[in-house]
């Protein structure tokens, strides 16, 4: 007799169904900790490469490694329950050829539990991503500002804002959502480009610096709680946590200098002897 479980996540069909609906709400994480306090309200948590930096003071996320992604994919899925959650796959484990991708998708999704991947790149990975979806793996695309990309890029630069960019960045649209992506991340991009975009393809958009228009927006977690110390321009800070956590930190000093922490209520005494 077999066993089948019941899926609580939410899943793969739910977010290409949300395409022109209700927007979908996207967040990074990479702990258990930050994952469980967000994972009641957010649609899709993304382990991104972003952690390189974020979590790690890299310059950029081309030092990530796989073994990294795993340790925090891994950390994130112990974290939640509900929300669908994708491993970012980091610069040299997809580009090769759409086999060695396949093999890295797997270890990443038998090891850490997630439920899809996402790669970096436009029509030339429209082959990968068609390869890893036939045999089972969901993947997210991700095009416009690919910051895996940067050092072709030349730094961290808008993508379409002059309109003889657009042809190019809308082939790749087309062709990643075509390849079977069953949503497409918008970073960078001028406005009036996202929106065309998502009019055009029939897979949700996920914007971070592209348009409201977007089928649904993501941002790092940290930057839009005030921990970043520059956020990009498209960031809105929800929360200023970064002031909040120097001022516990000078509270904290200040009352171990002044010994008047801990206090008697902080502090184990001895147990009566009868």
């Amino acid at each position: 007799m077999s066993v089948q479980s019941k899926i609580k996540r939410i899943t793969v069909p739910d977010i290409r169904a949300r395409k022109g609906g209700e927007p979908v709400v996207c967040l990074t994480s990479y702990h258990a900790h930050t994952a469980r306090f967000i994972d009641p309200y957010v649609d899709v948590i993304l382990v991104g490469d972003s952690l390189g930096m974020v979590m790690y003071g890299m310059e950029t996320t081309l030092g990530v490694t796989i073994d990294m992604m795993i340790a925090h994919g891994s950390a994130v899925m112990r974290g939640t329950d509900r929300a669908l959650v994708v491993v970012d796959m980091p610069f040299g484990s997809y580009e090769e050829s759409p086999e060695i991708a396949f093999r890295n998708a797997v270890r990443i999704i038998k090891e850490t539990g997630c439920t899809a991947v996402k790669l970096e790149g436009g029509k030339r990975l429209a082959e990968t991503i068609r390869y890893l979806n036939d045999r089972g793996i969901p993947v997210m695309a991700h095009i416009g500002l690919t910051p895996q990309s940067i050092q072709v890029m030349g730094g961290f630069k808008t993508q379409g804002r002059v309109e003889e960019e657009w042809a190019s960045i809308e082939d790749d649209a087309t062709a990643v959502a075509e390849a079977g992506a069953f949503a497409v991340v918008l970073e960078g991009m001028a406005e009036p480009l996202a929106a065309r975009i998502t009019r055009q393809i029939d897979v949700p958009t996920i914007g971070i610096g592209a348009s409201a228009e977007c089928d649904g927006q993501i941002l790092v977690l940290e930057d839009m709680l005030g921990l970043s110390p520059k956020a990009p321009k498209f960031v809105k800070e929800f929360a200023t946590l970064g002031a909040q956590i120097a001022g516990a930190a000078e509270a904290y000093a200040r009352e171990v200098r002044a010994r008047t922490f801990p206090a008697v209520e902080n502090t184990y005494g001895m147990k009566k002897v009868k």
